[in-house]
């Protein structure tokens, strides 16, 4: 017998790990500005989490862009990581957390973070554990609420979607934050689905 949707669903999740990712950056773009930190956690257990802050890769940057995140890149050239270093346990993060499930890349606004994280897993360790896609929250609600693009940053979300944790641009809180709205969604998705595969 054809499974319906939601149990589609269900055994899609079970075989998918998805990872909140979030980054602080000197700039918009990777190569010519540094990311500055990491924060990542599962969504369906936000307490496992990785924190990283990396040594910059160069001194450009954008003083709006620090202004953001707190931190400066005289502070990071003492304190941050090695990038090779830091992405090299990312990695092995991922695959721990994993566990020989597929590890799905989950961000607000996904293409920003994912690109300074493709980019520096690319150039630093040859590969990404993540592939060559992402999964954006802010797309995702608006295929499930049809709304228009502009009615999907963090702010305009319903309340039911809402985080407690709370963001701060700090890369962890930040990840724990959207990973507490993309579980939200999903099981409004989800009872969507068993509601229609009745």
């Amino acid at each position: 017998m054809r499974p319906g949707r939601g149990q589609e669903n269900n055994k899609n999740t079970r075989d998918e790990a998805y990872i909140s990712v979030d980054t602080e950056a000197a700039g918009p773009i990777p190569g010519e500005y540094s990311m500055l930190s990491l924060g990542a956690c599962l969504v369906t257990a936000p307490e496992i989490t990785f924190y990283t802050e990396f040594k910059p890769i160069n001194n450009h940057f954008v003083p709006a862009a620090l202004k953001v995140g707190g931190l400066t890149l005289e502070q990071l050239a003492i304190t941050g990581r090695p990038p090779a270093e830091a992405m090299r346990d990312f990695h092995h993060w991922i695959a721990e957390t994993a566990n020989n499930r597929t590890p799905v890349f989950v961000g607000f606004n996904a293409s920003f973070d994912w690109a300074f994280v493709n980019w520096y897993f690319h150039v630093f360790l040859g590969e990404n554990p993540f592939g060559i896609g992402a999964l954006d929250i802010k797309a995702y609600y608006m295929g499930l609420a049809g709304c228009l693009w502009r009615e999907t940053t963090s702010r305009q979300l319903p309340q039911q979607f809402q985080p407690t944790h709370q963001s701060t641009h700090h890369a962890l809180d930040d990840a724990i934050a959207q990973a507490q709205i993309f579980r939200k969604l999903l099981e409004a998705a989800q009872r969507g689905a068993n509601r229609e595969s009745l």
